[in-house]
């Protein structure tokens, strides 16, 4: 991402090896699934006299529930399916490219692929449970927008003053237009077309409570703590001593090496906070490549 001033705009970060490693994995993996599924590329090719792709969306999409042919994995597998070659480059263009690459390099990218992933399957279930009362179809939905809104939502909560531009022209900031996108989303319900707007509304919600819990400011946190504190504890109870001995002679640090892996977070810190101050342009080549080692630590 490059800055200037508080204005944002995505940049190559000095090439496609430099991605973030679940930027990099769900950018190849979309685009490989789109090769077999895609009805002009291989999903062209027929089986027991039916095309590939119509099997393809039928097992893997997001069938109705009224159709009886829903099964668990398609909450997950019909977020890397698309209905056609912009759908798929609006997605990983317009969203997941320009603002979860940001994303991923504030969180880590074990913790931005377990946001992204889990947005898309409240954005599935929300599409299962609601679309029948407000926008009633027998088709298979398909396509990463679920996870993709629920990007935009963790970016404009991260960064809400920060500035993009429409069109590559019109500055506007981050809050203002995720907030006018999730508008235009509630309007748009019940309406003409074949856009699933409650999956994007429901990946927004996703995106929304997983923020504010991360950030303690959710409703009954405290509650929320405490049972999973309980069910922690509860875990560790059947816990053997032998295994807690095992743990324990495997963890010998010295105080050298504890005094080294202190010292390596509070660079990483430093470095956080300076991404919130001044933006990700602002790092010097050693503190990016400090980050970036970090991130592929967290994978």
């Amino acid at each position: 991402m490059s800055y200037y001033g508080n204005y944002y705009r995505p940049s190559g970060f000095g090439g496609f090896s430099f991605f973030p490693p679940a930027i990099k994995t769900l950018l190849i993996s979309n685009a490989i699934v789109f090769f077999f599924t895609s009805p002009a590329l291989f999903g062209r090719f027929t089986f027991d006299g039916a095309p590939l792709a119509l099997w393809y969306r039928q097992y893997f999409g997001l069938m109705p529930l009224e159709t009886g042919m829903f099964f668990p994995w398609q909450l997950v597998t019909y977020q890397f399916m698309h209905a056609d070659f912009w759908h798929l480059f609006f997605n990983m263009f317009f969203g997941l490219w320009m603002f979860g690459m940001e994303v991923e390099h504030t969180w880590g990218t074990k913790k931005f692929s377990v946001f992204y992933l889990t947005c898309g399957v409240v954005a599935g279930l929300c599409q299962l449970f609601l679309a029948p009362i407000f926008e009633p179809s027998l088709a298979p939905v398909v396509g990463a927008s679920g996870a993709v809104f629920g990007v935009l939502v963790a970016f404009a909560m991260l960064f809400p003053d920060r500035y993009i531009f429409i069109y590559f022209l019109i500055p506007i900031k981050a809050k203002y237009f995720v907030m006018f996108l999730i508008v235009l989303g509630v309007m748009s319900v019940g309406g003409p077309g074949n856009v699933a707007n409650l999956a994007h509304l429901g990946g927004a919600f996703a995106g929304y409570v997983f923020l504010l819990y991360d950030s303690g400011k959710m409703p009954f946190q405290d509650a929320v703590d405490r049972l999973s504190w309980s069910l922690n504890k509860f875990s560790t109870k059947w816990t053997s001593k032998e295994e807690h001995t095992a743990d324990a002679k495997i963890v010998d640090f010295s105080e050298r090496k504890v005094d080294d892996r202190t010292e390596h977070q509070r660079k990483i810190d430093e470095i956080l906070d300076k991404i919130s101050r001044s933006g990700y342009q602002s790092l010097s080549e050693e503190e990016k490549k400090i980050l970036f080692e970090a991130s592929k630590k967290l994978n």
